[in-house]
């Protein structure tokens, strides 16, 4: 599946947060959401863009913006994710894949040589009334989270 495209309707989701508290793409209605995707807790990468997005998050909470990562681990996984770096933001365990293949971030991924399917970095800014309102196909975790907050404040 393809990426979503800027204006196109955010797909529909209900997901268990690392609580098991059961979090809707409609309990956001009325504010913007930023929504990204990453291969796996606890990995360089991925710990990187989690801390980057956690010590960005007074600015994205002062502007009204909920903050949301998802990947296909499950809840325990990110309870020790969020534990280890004090990640302020609720992490979303998609392990039926559901969403990571509705938003069109599962994919071929190659590394080392080998092909394997997982989930590819991306960010969707979504906003109030549950549009696309930009993507970062592609992250690149140096000043991504940064880039996200230039692209709200405009």
């Amino acid at each position: 599946m393809a990426l979503l495209e800027v204006g196109a309707r955010a797909p529909k989701f209900t997901a268990r947060d690392q609580d098991g508290a059961t979090v809707k793409l409609s309990d956001f209605k009325g504010r913007k959401v930023v929504l990204y995707f990453y291969p796996k807790d606890d990995t360089s990468g991925c710990t990187k863009e989690a801390c980057a997005f956690r010590d960005n998050f007074p600015k994205f909470a002062k502007l009204g913006v909920e903050v949301l990562g998802v990947s296909t681990d499950g809840e325990a996984s990110h309870r020790k994710f969020i534990a280890k770096y004090e990640l302020p933001f609720r992490l979303l365990a998609d392990d039926d894949r559901k969403i990571v293949e509705s938003f069109g971030v599962w994919g071929e991924k190659s590394l080392y040589g080998r092909k394997y399917m997982g989930t590819n970095r991306v960010t969707y800014l979504i906003d109030e009334s549950g549009k696309i309102a930009a993507v970062w196909p592609k992250v690149k975790v140096d000043g991504h989270a940064e880039a996200v907050l230039a692209a709200i404040g405009t």
